[in-house]
């Protein structure tokens, strides 16, 4: 089971790789150019798939996820050569955008499916949950990033494009874990043997899928936020097939308000858990000093987002410096740093 398992995630990779070529084919052959039509304003900024209008002005180019008379899912115009009646150059290329974007999809599908079966099958073969080594706590926080992803498309297609971004960062981790963090099935240490591990972890995890996930919008709105303005230099070029840049903004804030609170709940849990397991529920522990670190970061981008005179791009350098110090606790503290949390198996 446990080959099986390591098998898996060989695959997951390889067809996470496909995956983000794939959407590298829908975003080159994809058109930029902004078209505007209306939307409803209770979507997220850009989200206008053939809704009632209220008269809300968005990006129609960028949405790659349905059609609108006159435009192709890929936005481009769809029509004919003159005289032939045969498709237009246009039009032909929006199509195999369309389809590269789909086929990414459902490679993306594909790989998280993969992925899953790799971590039940590695859970089944330790006998409990795959959370006790940073091997598997990767997994399991990159599997997490991925399948809200595909929650993310569900509700709003038009953010296919940022797919590319997504997967990119999926080929990343996965890839790391497998070449760098592997480690052979062990049993719990002592400390960990308790139904605590199941509440913290799980939360933690899960909040920590979400910000990953909350960290890749972030990043996409400042490139395209800075071409909307009009710059022209490397990185800002790279966004011009992104979506609108207030939608960007507005998703990094529904991920991070969604999975704040459930980190918060996972650190409460675990000061619980200290108390029963240590006789202390705080003792500044380098996974604890490094938690508090990211639960100060995030709460201030929260507050900062709420708050009208703080800028958005302000905003979003908050949302990816916590999510640097959410990398800096998985990866940093487990490999520099010994603590009574040094569980990376390495």
């Amino acid at each position: 089971m446990s080959a099986l398992s390591d098998q898996l995630v060989s695959i997951a990779t390889m067809v996470y790789l496909l995956a983000m070529i794939s959407h590298a084919v829908e975003y080159a052959l994809g058109a930029s150019r902004a078209k505007q039509v209306a939307a409803p304003s209770r979507e997220l900024v850009g989200a206008a798939v053939g809704a009632a209008s209220s008269g809300a002005v968005v990006n129609r180019s960028e949405d790659a996820g349905g059609l609108a008379s006159g435009t192709s899912a890929a936005g481009g115009a769809v029509g004919t050569e003159p005289g032939t009646g045969s498709p237009s150059r246009a039009d032909r290329t929006a199509r195999r955008a369309e389809l590269g974007g789909r086929i990414a999809v459902g490679l993306t599908v594909l790989a998280a499916a993969l992925h899953l079966a790799a971590l039940v099958t590695r859970g089944l073969a330790a006998g409990r949950m795959p959370w006790g080594n940073m091997y598997e706590f990767v997994l399991t926080v990159s599997f997490i990033g991925v399948a809200a992803w595909l929650a993310v498309l569900v509700k709003w297609p038009y953010l296919r494009r940022l797919g590319l971004f997504l997967t990119l960062v999926m080929v990343l981790l996965v890839a790391t874990a497998e070449l760098v963090l592997y480690t052979p099935i062990v049993p719990l240490v002592p400390a960990l043997n308790s139904y605590w591990f199941i509440v913290h972890v799980s939360t933690v995890v899960f909040s920590s899928g979400l910000f990953l996930l909350g960290a890749v919008p972030a990043v996409a709105y400042l490139m395209r936020a800075g071409y909307e303005d009009g710059k022209r230099s490397f990185p800002y070029t790279l966004a011009k097939r992104l979506p609108v840049a207030a939608g960007l903004e507005r998703l990094t804030f529904v991920l991070h308000a969604f999975s704040f609170p459930i980190f918060t709940f996972g650190v409460i849990a675990g000061a619980i858990w200290a108390e029963a397991a240590w006789g202390r529920p705080w003792g500044w522990d380098p996974k604890e000093t490094w938690a508090f670190i990211s639960w100060v970061i995030y709460a201030g981008y929260l507050h900062a987002r709420a708050t009208p005179s703080v800028r958005r791009n302000v905003t979003a350098w908050l949302a990816i410096l916590g999510f640097l110090t959410v990398m800096m606790n998985l990866f940093g503290v487990n490999i520099f740093f010994e603590g009574l949390h040094s569980y990376a198996g390495l």
